[in-house]
């Protein structure tokens, strides 16, 4: 009992020290409970069905995406992609204005070698329950070649597909899509900013004016103007999770959920406060740059200019990892004193 009693107090504080836990009018979190989602790599709040988070497996599963309700964890729609083949690594979903659902076949298990990877398109449906639908196949490839990649971000407004990769020769970056995804030729995704972070997922607020991208052990938040990310706002809290794969914005942008691997894994609320959240939530305050810095963010990246930004950087990130570690080490090591006096 003491060993429970330690760990249980151990789990409190490294929550404390990850993450600010969501206010009482904010979403609870839920707990996957169907046994064929034992990767869930991507999440997405639907925007059709109240409560209704979106997921799918890593590789090795098949052509699925789950429509899973966020307020008791029960799969109500299992959706099967027809006309696509099997994807060979599945690691994120992201709803686009036009009301269609994306899911990216980005990730690349042999460390950057495939030289291209896949989108599939279909709509989200109107009724959940199980079915099948023709999905639409993009090719996509880099133009600086060969990347991995777990976050595929659509932006609300103007329909544009973002990828960012995971740190491949010491850095990072974000990509931008063409104008339009054509299905019939290959999609060259350009490098627009560089990502100094280990990026497992990101997700645009439905405003369209915040972006923001997680890794295992932290995340950062930023102003999204022009079709770039601009004023980095800062760290914002992650919970301790197994394997932070996922993350979201609710529909109202004022809370992220975010999401684990593994069997029976946990979707978690963290509440935004102050910069962090979106310009649609703070109209009765005036943004920083005011009625032009509005406009940039509404537009989006049609009228953007094709210069990089400036390079998105994790600054208190490490930090932050490194005060969880510290405190998941300390944990272990409490735990196993406590067994060692409570045997005999």
């Amino acid at each position: 009992m003491r060993s429970l009693l330690c760990a249980a107090g151990a789990a409190g504080i490294l929550w404390a020290a990850a993450a600010v836990p969501a206010a009482a009018d904010e979403p609870d979190g839920f707990t996957i409970g169907d046994s064929r989602i034992a990767e869930s790599s991507g999440l997405a709040a639907s925007r059709t069905h109240p409560g209704i988070y979106w997921t799918h497996n890593d590789s090795s599963d098949g052509p699925y995406v789950y429509a899973v309700d966020g307020r008791t964890g029960r799969t109500v729609a299992r959706i099967t992609l027809r006309g696509i083949g099997t994807p060979r690594d599945a690691e994120a979903i992201s709803l686009g204005p036009d009301g269609n659902i994306y899911l990216g076949d980005i990730g690349d298990n042999m460390g950057g070698a495939w030289d291209h990877v896949w989108i599939y398109r279909f709509p989200e449906p109107k009724r959940l329950h199980d079915a099948t639908v023709t999905a639409t196949q993009f090719t996509v490839k880099y133009a600086d070649g060969p990347r991995d990649a777990e976050a595929l971000m659509v932006h609300p407004k103007t329909g544009r597909v973002y990828i960012a990769s995971k740190k491949q020769d010491g850095s990072g970056a974000l990509y931008e899509g063409p104008r339009r995804l054509t299905p019939g030729g290959t999609n060259l995704f350009r490098k627009v900013a560089p990502v100094d972070l280990w990026v497992t997922d990101g997700a645009f607020s439905p405003d369209g004016t915040r972006l923001l991208l997680r890794s295992y052990f932290g995340a950062r938040m930023y102003h999204w103007r022009n079709g770039r990310p601009k004023d980095d706002i800062g760290s914002v809290g992650v919970p301790v999770e197994e394997q932070g794969e996922s993350v979201t914005f609710t529909p109202d942008g004022r809370t992220l959920m975010y999401g684990s691997e593994g069997r029976d894994s946990r979707v978690e609320p963290v509440g935004l406060s102050g910069a962090e959240l979106p310009d649609s939530t703070q109209q009765e305050r005036p943004s920083k740059g005011g009625a032009d810095g509005n406009k940039g963010a509404a537009n989006g990246s049609p009228g953007a200019s094709a210069s990089p930004a400036g390079p998105i950087t994790p600054k208190a990130t490490f930090v932050r990892s490194v005060l969880v570690l510290g405190l998941v080490a300390a944990a272990v090591v409490g735990v196993r004193r406590m067994r060692r006096k409570d045997e005999p």
